[in-house]
């Protein structure tokens, strides 16, 4: 049994806060967007380089995006890359610690061999990717037509920065979406056979804060952002120590090609497969019954009634859309079935129990 904790986690009041804590300053590259950094520091300029992601592309990280950042801080002496902002940002950070000569072809490449040579400070902006506590970068192989994962110690951050505020000018969507992604990133991690009972309980205690802030949402009759972020954000990092240890599985597997293909965002893939996959897991026999403890807990009912009631409750914090409303047919799923075959065994490994091919077109085509 394994179960370990990387990055430094540290909460900070404000953006300047952190920025006068750390001394930011020659050597240091901000990797952000402008739309994040200018109101957190009132106009004022950085203090050190700043590197705007949307200067090479909007949406989710790309091969093509990397390698473009990658070419233009060539040759420059940065000791430490500061990464503020959402999955993309930091995904994208993680893959600038290393010597100038590779491109993202090769780094994928090199793996665990790669020689680290910056360090890196993530502060998360949504409350979803659990990534400042990974060591795991996600980008969309466009010629592939998928997604993939680099999982080596080197992409560690040596700190997570948790400032709540970051989050308060979240639109409600991306809350949505990003809070899902955490709440299916500490369920996979908890019914995963690499499970321990360290990671279960950052896993639970992720699943209470989001489940129990639904709760008060849909108490209150209103789907929009809670006035108090901080549980979501810490939640989020619980997650990310929960799938960092235990692993994520199938539902993020079936939603990389959803996001690849057709550019819907991480979490509202992730919402579109959650139920179907585990209803499938469910069917084939799977030992789900940890997880329905601690959800029988969160809503005060039988284990057999936790699933109808969580999945309604999501469904009240996004409006779940079907694959079909995009654009997926069988003919798609049945593309889409062999591609998580093909590219996803990383995930897949994490299973409660084994899908063929033939169960994942299913669990697709269940969302039509």
């Amino acid at each position: 049994m394994e179960f370990s904790i990387k990055p430094a986690i540290a909460l900070y009041d404000s953006l300047k806060g952190f920025v006068e804590a750390k001394a930011l300053g020659e050597g240091d590259l901000i990797v952000t967007n402008e739309y994040v950094l200018s109101p957190q520091l009132g106009g004022e300029a950085a203090p050190c380089d700043v590197l705007y992601q949307e200067k090479y592309g909007q949406g989710e990280p790309s091969d093509e995006m990397v390698d473009a950042i990658l070419g233009d801080i060539k040759g420059k002496q940065y000791k430490r890359i500061v990464a503020i902002g959402g999955g993309t940002i930091i995904d994208v950070s993680k893959l600038l610690l290393f010597s100038d000569e590779y491109n993202v072809e090769a780094l994928y490449e090199q793996g665990s061999a790669l020689k680290r040579e910056r360090e890196l400070i993530v502060i998360p902006t949504t409350c979803g990717t659990g990534s400042e506590v990974t060591n795991i970068s996600i980008l969309e192989f466009k010629q592939k037509k998928t997604k993939m994962g680099l999982a080596i110690p080197q992409l560690y951050a040596d700190e997570a920065a948790l400032i709540p505020d970051m989050l308060n000018t979240l639109p409600y969507g991306v809350f949505a979406t990003s809070s899902i992604d955490a709440l299916v990133h500490a369920m996979e991690s908890y019914v995963s056979p690499k499970a321990t009972p360290f990671s279960r309980m950052f896993g639970k205690g992720a699943m209470e804060k989001i489940l129990k802030g639904y709760q008060k949402m849909q108490d209150a009759g209103e789907a929009k952002l809670p006035d108090d972020m901080e549980d979501f954000l810490i939640a989020s990092t619980m997650a990310g120590v929960a799938f960092g240890n235990a692993g994520c599985a199938a539902v993020h597997a079936l939603a990389y090609p959803i996001g690849a293909m057709y550019h819907v965002p991480h979490g509202k893939a992730n919402h579109m497969v959650f139920e179907a996959t585990f209803n499938m897991y469910k069917e084939l026999g799977a030992d789900l019954s940890p997880a329905e403890e601690v959800l029988a807990e969160i809503f005060a009912c039988q284990p057999e009634e936790t699933w109808e009631k969580m999945f309604a409750l999501l469904d009240f914090v996004l409006q779940r859309e079907s694959l079909g409303s995009i654009g997926v047919d069988s003919d798609v799923a049945g593309e889409m079935a062999a591609s998580v075959i093909q590219n996803q065994q990383r995930l897949l490994a994490n299973n409660p129990l084994e899908l063929t091919q033939e169960q994942i077109k299913i669990i697709y085509e269940r969302c039509i």
